[in-house]
């Protein structure tokens, strides 16, 4: 995939049913509503609703205004954060106290156009609305990329001049081609036949994504699908925002790794790649995807190139599923080793260190002047705000750009910080984070709100997985069949199956409070009181503090300082 690249349209059906969104329907505390003739809804204080323009939502507990309390969802607008609209209140009672809303899921039909159909009448979700002419002209050149492999056999040659004159004229031979292949569209094509044989490690990830997800759509009609074409293009990572035609010796193969890419970006800019030194805080579900990326593509693999991750935590069963560097063999192991052992394998030229260290006001005699001077940039793959915004601090300080994204659930978010040239990360507020990252509440619990879960948790695990499984095994006889291709799951569901049948209390003696200590068997062989008073000393066994003893000269800390304030 060149630095542009096309998601194919949704196929599967004519028109399916779905939701607007995957997310978990939402709940809120009502403040209050009035009598008018679009009754507003407000919400408690200190919970957003949510909610969007279209949304169902019912009500129940409602005090006063009782004619709410149906099963019937009715449709709301949003009035803002915290509040929003409904039908005509005027005739009900006056609402006094109390009261939930639920949000209502409702099913709507999505409608496709064949492929025909499509490719002559296009509907586009727009992927950068600075770009809003190009879906149209991108859809016209992948068209014309077709008609040439057809009648040649091949992709256009990069840096090859005639043959991206070919791709101009066949575009311009399409319906609508004319019109629509305006001023501008001439260099983009030309950079889309040059680097069309290329191959980018990101944009393949990009749109397999895309790909999976589609799948997972129509499997499951959970999720919005594409309507109907959606096109992506990076041409501004291009040397000189590729507005001048790369030079055939810049594209040229070389017989190495990097010649797929270089045909797209130019070997001085794979040379830039590999000389690149980088921080990267965090190994989790993003930070793996970075690492893996950085190591296809070659960044810090030049001689003068370093990659540096940090991350104190370790590897939980429950992260295999979506941190794709960590294998079974590799739970209770340091994320950030694992992680950098797992790139050498894909690039042995990475230059990679492993650190454990967590990037905070503690470790300031670590990442000292030093050791920020020298980095090209910052990379957060970090899951709470309040390490974002240090990062983010020290990177203004430092004069360093920052790369800083986060997902929660299936949405995701990202910002890129240019010194001197855009905002910093802290230079705005992001609404309090509604649920807690999973290594905070295992690890790093620092929160009321963190020992509420870590109970819920503890005691979903002891009460109702274990039993679930037992249940699942006595009464689905391929149960052991479906277990066998779990390999990551396997071993400790067997144990725990094994605990509960085998070692389960038989007399009343055993499971009272008084002998919980000693007599109470679980899975783990551990009563559940005792589980904080071991759980404790292990995690400092394992993560000890970092602060060193106080040194008699503290190395310089810069002070809070305002975004985009140069370094003295």
């Amino acid at each position: 995939m060149s630095a542009s690249s096309c998601a194919l349209p949704h196929r599967h059906s004519p028109s399916l049913p779905a939701t607007r969104a995957g997310e978990e329907p939402v709940s809120g505390m009502v403040a209050s509503v009035s009598q008018d003739e679009q009754g507003v809804v407000t919400m408690h204080d200190e919970t957003r609703h949510g909610l969007e323009d279209g949304d169902h939502v019912s009500f129940t507990e409602v005090c006063g205004m009782t004619e709410l309390n149906s099963t019937d969802s009715r449709p709301i607008k949003v009035l803002g954060p915290y509040s929003f609209s409904i039908e005509d209140t005027r005739g009900y009672g006056a609402y006094t106290s109390g009261g939930y809303m639920h949000q209502v899921k409702q099913k709507m039909t999505v409608h496709f156009k064949p492929l025909s159909a499509s490719l002559v009448e296009p509907e586009f979700l727009i992927s950068d609305f600075a770009k809003f002419e190009r879906p149209m002209q991108l859809h016209l050149g992948f068209q014309a990329l077709d008609a040439f492999r057809a009648a040649h056999g091949e992709l256009p040659a990069p840096s090859n001049a005639a043959h991206a004159a070919e791709i101009l004229a066949l575009a311009k031979a399409l319906p609508g081609g004319g019109e629509a292949l305006g001023e501008g569209s001439e260099r983009l094509l030309r950079n889309l036949a040059s680097g069309a044989r290329g191959e980018l490690a990101p944009m393949c990830a990009v749109f397999g994504g895309f790909a999976a997800q589609e799948v997972m759509k129509a499997a499951s009609g959970k999720f919005m699908p594409l309507k109907q074409w959606m096109y992506f293009d990076a041409e501004e990572c291009l040397e000189g925002d590729g507005k001048e035609a790369l030079p055939a010796s810049e594209t040229e193969p070389r017989g190495t790794r990097y010649d797929a890419q270089a045909a797209v970006l130019g070997w001085s800019t794979q040379e830039k790649l590999g000389a690149l030194r980088y921080l990267l805080v965090g190994a989790g579900a993003i930070g793996c995807e970075m690492l893996k990326c950085w190591a296809m593509m070659g960044l810090g693999a030049g001689p003068a190139g370093h990659i540096t991750v940090t991350d104190p935590d370790t590897i939980e069963k429950s992260n295999l599923n979506r941190q794709f560097l960590f294998r079974p063999w590799d739970v209770t192991k340091p994320k950030s080793v694992c992680a950098a052992q797992a790139i050498q394998q894909m690039n042995p030229a990475t230059k990679v260190e492993a650190r454990l260290d967590r990037v905070g006001a503690e470790t300031e005699e670590v990442f000292d002047d030093a050791f920020w001077d020298q980095l090209s940039g910052v990379c957060n793959a970090l899951d709470n705000v309040q390490a974002r915004l240090y990062v983010d601090q020290r990177c203004v300080y430092y004069q360093k750009s920052l790369l800083d994204s986060g997902t929660l659930g299936p949405k995701g978010n990202v910002q890129v910080v240019v010194p001197r040239l855009t905002e910093s990360y802290g230079s705005s507020r992001d609404p309090p984070e509604k649920s807690i990252p999973v290594c905070t509440l295992k690890n790093f619990p620092n929160q009321i709100e963190h020992t509420i879960q870590w109970a819920r948790d503890l005691f979903e695990g002891l009460f109702r997985q274990s039993a679930e499984d037992v249940n699942a095994y006595l009464s689905q006889p391929d149960y052991l069949a479906v277990l066998e291709r779990q390999p990551g799951v396997r071993k400790p569901t067997l144990e725990s199956i094994a605990s509960n049948l085998v070692q389960r209390p038989v007399s009343l003696e055993q499971v009272r409070p008084s002998t919980l200590g000693s007599g109470y068997h679980r899975r783990d062989g551990v009563a559940p009181q005792w589980h904080i008073r071991l759980r404790a000393p292990e995690l400092l066994h394992r993560l000890p503090n970092p602060r060193p003893p106080p040194a008699a000269h503290p190395p310089r800390s810069p002070p809070h300082i305002r975004s985009g304030q140069p370094r003295p």
